[in-house]
């Protein structure tokens, strides 16, 4: 279970932040305030505390707090971003987390390594970790290094298609997860029951839990009926001016 929330207000200079699809157009700011108030709501009626931090202008992607760390149970691991753009956003988040962890349990990723928070996905006390474009081997490397001093375990998954690891695929807890792509026949994967994200609605992969309740993006029907039918509430919150820049639901938050 979840009990806070870390989410950081979308700057004006969003419209400028990093993009794949250009064919999508610049995110509307105004609309996509509208949509992140949206999703603050979303996950406070999931019973956490959510710690809304200011908006950085001088930062056009710092909306995508995942990026900057990796929040579990024993310890806080401090990202070092493989889009140079984004170098100093990690640092930046560093005070609001020790207010939520101690000094000595908090671990940093140091160039030459670059690790990105998108690329981690936590499953129990074992962690999945993409070996992308933005996170590199040295990162990896470290990652799992400081997760062993607390007990824990990880895993590198190469990915060949997508950004980040959680653009195609999402663990919603009781050994449930969604699979789109490239990771659907994926053996690090094989002992999960797999909910199948069709190739047209892959962005609908990236979903969250929180606290037995799943909150999916609008305009992803079968992706949001392959949950209910799992046995989850739903929540469905639109987030279509973040996809612009390649972001999605699980880019948008820290969750610990």
């Amino acid at each position: 279970m979840f009990n806070n929330v870390i989410v950081r207000r979308p700057a004006r200079s969003l419209v400028d932040g990093i993009t794949s699809a250009p064919e999508l157009g610049k995110p509307d700011y105004e609309l996509a305030l509208k949509q992140h108030d949206a999703y603050i709501e979303a996950l406070k009626s999931c019973g956490v505390q959510v710690t809304v931090l200011e908006a950085l202008e001088e930062y056009p992607d710092s909306c995508f707090v995942e990026d900057t760390a990796v929040l579990a149970k024993k310890c806080a691991i401090i990202s070092n971003p493989g889009a140079e753009t984004r170098r100093g956003e990690s640092a930046l988040m560093v005070d609001t987390i020790k207010k939520f962890y101690s000094d000595d349990q908090i671990e940093y990723i140091k160039s030459p390594g670059t690790m990105e928070g998108g690329d981690v996905m936590m499953v129990g006390d074992h962690f999945y970790i993409g070996l992308s474009a933005r996170t590199n081997e040295e990162g990896c490397r470290q990652f799992k290094e400081a997760l062993a001093k607390y007990g824990y375990t990880c895993s590198v998954v190469s990915l060949e298609e997508v950004l980040h690891l959680k653009t195609g695929v999402n663990y919603v807890e009781n050994n449930n997860m969604l699979v789109s792509g490239e990771f659907i026949e994926k053996e690090d994967f094989k002992s999960f029951n797999k909910i199948i994200v069709p190739v047209e609605e892959a962005y609908g992969a990236n979903c969250i839990w929180v606290n037995d309740t799943v909150i999916v993006p609008e305009g992803y029907p079968t992706v949001e009926k392959g949950i209910r039918d799992a046995g989850y509430k739903v929540i469905v919150t639109d987030t279509s001016e973040y996809r612009k820049l390649d972001g999605g639901l699980s880019c948008l938050s820290l969750r610990f």
